[in-house]
């Protein structure tokens, strides 16, 4: 019993810890990347559809990134969605290619793509809490119902909150690692 309560937990906090690695990608750093566009949304043919299922995306060099429709038909939308996002870039076109050259950050834009970053490392260690929470009041209702003891209860908590430890230490070392990358010039 105690083992499936800890089972489920440590999956939920790794998917937590997971979404804020997805999350920190969508964050543009001074690189160009291809994870940076995933997000951007493209219509085609009457439903928007993620970047990836219309074009290749790659990294050229460290500043400009190639995006290749697999329809030539496309290049235009494909080019709006990447002019309309919220990522402030402007893309060139040459025939099938477009290039998505990416501006140098200022600092005044790299703090606060940082904050951006903080706000959702602490989105991701509300969850990993939350998750916690959850944990120790299946066992507490466990204790309720004399299925385990006050100490296997007791134990359960303490495993459950070493886990919550490790998660949230996880995600504090992605934190740090994303920062360090935003001020890195």
């Amino acid at each position: 019993m105690i083992n499936e309560i800890n089972k489920d937990a440590a999956s939920r906090m790794a998917k937590s810890v997971e979404a804020l690695r997805h999350d920190l990608a969508k964050i543009r750093t001074g690189r160009a990347h291809p994870a940076l566009l995933d997000h951007i949304m493209v219509s085609y043919y009457g439903s928007d559809v993620p970047i990836k299922q219309v074009a290749n995306v790659a990294a050229e060099d460290a500043r400009t990134l190639t995006v290749t429709p697999w329809e030539r038909g496309m290049v235009q939308a494909v080019e709006k969605a990447i002019m309309q996002s919220d990522l402030g870039l402007n893309p060139n076109t040459a025939g099938t290619v477009i290039r998505v050259p990416m501006p140098a950050l200022t600092e005044e834009r790299r703090r606060d793509l940082i904050r951006v970053a903080r706000h959702e490392a602490e989105q991701a260690r509300v969850a990993v809490r939350n998750v916690r929470r959850d944990a120790n009041s299946e066992l507490k209702e466990m204790v309720k119902e004399k299925m385990i003891s006050e100490d296997e209860e007791r134990r359960g908590e303490e495993l459950v909150q070493k886990l919550t430890d490790q998660h949230i230490k996880e995600v504090d070392g992605l934190l740090a690692d994303k920062e360090a990358d935003l001020l890195s010039i």
